[in-house]
C-alpha cells in the first residue's frame, strides 16, 4: 500500500462540545472491490473469513472483516491491513469465477461522528442521510466526490473516499463543522 502519500494522516477536524461532531482520518485497512455471481457468495464469504451480505446496502461485520454489498454482484471488503494478503492468497485458491482488485492503495477513511453528523454530511450529499440505517452502506456522492458511505452506528459515518478527493471532502467537512460550531 502507498502509505507514504496518504493525504490525511493523523489530520483531525477541531471540535468542542457546542459542535456535537467529531471528524478525522480513520486508521488504514485492506481494501478489497469483489465481484462474484451472487450464487457464489457463500464460497466467496468462505475465502474471505466472513459471510458477505445477500441484499444491496446490507453489511456484515465479522472478526475486524466488513463486507458491504454495493451492487447485485459487487461487494467492498475491509479487514485490517496485516490480513490483506491472506485474504488475496484464499480468493486465488477460490475455483469460482471472480474479480477481487486490491484498492487500499487509491481510498482513504474519514470518520464523521457525533450527534451533528448527519447534519455534516446532509451539507453535501443529495439524499437523506438520517433515513439510512444502521450498518448499511452506498456508494453516492459528496458534493462532487464519489464516496462510499457507511452508517456505523446512530451517530457514526465512515466515508470512503479515492486520495484525490480526500483533501476535496476533508475542506468541505472542515468548513460546515465551523459553521455548525457557530450555530450557522
Amino acid at each position: 500500500m502507498l502509505l507514504a502519500n496518504h493525504p490525511l494522516p493523523g489530520k483531525t477536524i477541531p471540535s468542542d462540545t457546542a459542535s456535537r461532531l467529531s471528524i478525522r482520518a480513520a486508521e488504514d485497512v485492506a481494501r478489497f472491490s469483489l465481484r462474484i455471481d451472487p450464487a457464489s457468495a457463500g464460497a466467496a464469504g468462505a475465502a474471505f473469513g466472513a459471510p458477505l451480505p445477500t441484499r444491496i446496502g446490507g453489511m456484515v461485520e465479522a472478526g475486524g472483516r466488513t463486507a458491504l454489498q454495493l451492487g447485485p454482484d459487487e461487494w467492498v471488503l475491509t479487514a485490517p491491513v496485516a490480513e490483506g494478503d491472506g485474504i488475496a492468497d484464499a480468493f486465488a485458491a477460490l475455483p469460482e469465477p471472480h474479480s477481487l482488485v486490491d484498492v487500499g492503495h487509491r481510498e482513504v477513511g474519514i470518520l464523521v461522528q457525533g450527534e451533528a453528523a448527519a447534519l455534516a454530511l446532509r451539507s453535501a450529499i443529495a439524499f437523506d442521510v438520517e433515513a439510512m440505517p444502521v450498518g448499511s452502506g452506498c456508494r453516492t456522492l459528496f458534493d462532487r466526490a464519489q464516496i462510499v458511505l457507511v452508517r456505523e452506528d446512530e451517530h457514526r459515518f465512515r466515508i470512503e473516499v479515492w486520495r484525490s478527493f480526500a483533501d476535496h471532502v476533508w475542506g468541505l467537512l472542515h468548513a460546515v463543522s465551523r459553521e455548525i460550531a457557530l450555530g450557522i
